[in-house]
């Protein structure tokens, strides 16, 4: 049995913890996937590229509105294919064989799972390899949940694992779920060519956002997409590029291919956690401290295996965390989940930080809300946008900010003041008055909405 002073499991975030202050340690980084995990090789990146070319080809079948006569010929969606994973494989494959190339570093391609009190047995391509690791961090990530209604049937279905690299855009593209991957994967289909039909249990797409944005998100989609909503999958039948599905009130959707984009579980129960006394929550999650310490000694956990907020830039600053934390044990830093910023990048665009409306409801809180549409400034005016909208949310007594939502064009930069101001405790007012704001950028939209919050 090899040891190691440190065992990553993960070749996602957690092989991105590991730098040059490691180098005098003997680390160990195993990997089931490509290197880059979920965010480069399924996820964030190749989403946000392909979402990208969306916009494009959304914005000159949209130039009518700027008086400009544009046809959108095509998108060409093998080139778009070569472009995004052209790059992003090659990335993929250079991060492995970098960390190949190190001096202090060996990788173990296989999957890992727990044989004792931080042992690991790795299932490689040259047979298993028993390891051990003076410390260890879980890093491995999470997947796509199959329905069983689905996994049983036999029948051929995509997940965001798989959809973007299949050969074409499908003819008719039936969603299985309202949420963000949901989301933004149906704008990516549905500016390359495809029908599209959502089928959501809720009655209202992205139901987890604000519901101000939930209900301006789901009218604004109606004209584009066949929206089942308030319906579940009962049954999956048909062949292969002639899917049907049967729905709990009778009707049926017919579809050449069929995304399941539910949601995403932990990968914790592929580990043997319990082996090694790792505590999981009721979900799948393994329970950390606020140093990210498991309930087992010297392991500690980051990503989307940890939290219900699968984000890589959450994933990246409990890596941080972590990183510090195993070099520096006498001066531990804590993480902290108060002010999580998130974006959708679909059509409209939508971003937020803290609570919902429906959130700061429900716990009671006396609170202030302003919202303002982005027609209602000058950029809005050249944008010829009349859908978009900001909303502030204030608690009534200090005037700091409770939550921030936003929908429309440049959401996810637009968020990014309010996103500062609660992590620097500014209230709104002080938001809105201490910093100059460009006119006529956007960005007035923001100023706007928190000017337009009573002064307490």
């Amino acid at each position: 049995m090899r040891r190691h002073d440190l065992v990553v499991i993960g070749g996602g975030t957690g092989n991105a913890l590991i730098d040059d202050r490691f180098a005098h340690l003997d680390v160990a980084v195993v990997s089931q996937g490509p290197f880059g995990g979920t965010c480069l090789n399924a996820g964030c990146i190749p989403s946000k590229m392909l979402a990208a070319t969306a916009d494009v080809a959304d914005a000159v079948r949209d130039a009518g509105r700027h008086d400009v006569d544009a046809a959108l010929h095509q998108v060409r969606w093998s080139d778009v294919q070569r472009r995004v994973f052209g790059r992003l494989d090659a990335d993929s494959r250079q991060s492995e064989q970098s960390r190949r190339d190190s001096s202090f570093v060996a990788v173990y391609r296989g999957t890992a799972r727990f044989t004792g009190e931080r042992r690991l047995r790795i299932d490689t391509a040259d047979g298993p390899r028993d390891v051990e690791g003076e410390r260890i961090v879980v890093a491995a990530g999470g997947r796509p949940t199959v329905p069983p209604v689905v996994a049983a049937s036999g029948l051929p279905y995509d997940t965001s694992d798989s959809i973007m690299r299949i050969p074409q855009p499908p003819k008719h593209l039936a969603v299985l779920g309202g949420g963000y991957i949901a989301a933004e994967l149906a704008h990516v289909f549905h500016a390359a060519g495809s029908r599209i039909t959502i089928v959501e249990q809720r009655d209202s797409l992205l139901a987890d956002q604000d519901e101000a944005v939930s209900a301006a998100f789901t009218h604004a989609v109606r004209d584009r997409y066949d929206l089942r909503l308030g319906r579940e999958l009962t049954r999956l039948e048909g062949r292969p590029g002639g899917l049907r599905l049967v729905l709990d009130d009778g009707t049926a959707v017919l579809a050449d291919t069929l995304l399941v984009a539910i949601g995403r579980q932990p990968n914790s129960d592929r580990l043997d956690l319990e082996t090694a006394g790792v505590a999981c929550t009721d979900d799948g999650h393994v329970s950390v401290d606020e140093q990210l310490r498991t309930s087992a000694d010297g392991v500690w956990a980051i990503g989307d295996i940890v939290t219900g907020v699968p984000l890589k830039h959450v994933a990246n600053r409990e890596a941080e965390v972590v990183a510090h934390n195993l070099l520096h044990p006498d001066d531990p830093r804590t993480m902290s989940y108060d002010a999580v910023p998130s974006a959708v990048f679909t059509r409209p665009q939508i971003a937020r930080i803290g609570l919902t409306e429906q959130a700061v409801r429900e716990r009671g809180i006396d609170y202030d809300v302003a919202a303002h549409r982005y027609e209602d400034v000058a950029y809005g005016w050249a944008l010829e946008n009349t859908e978009g909208f900001c909303k502030v949310l204030a608690d009534r007594t200090t005037g700091l900010i409770l939550g921030a939502h936003l929908i429309g064009p440049q959401a996810a930069a637009l968020i990014q003041p309010l996103v500062l101001a609660m992590a620097s405790g500014m209230t709104a007012r002080e938001a809105a008055r201490r910093p100059m704001w460009i006119h006529p950028a956007l960005t007035e939209v923001v100023e706007n909405t928190l000017l337009e919050l009573p002064e307490r």
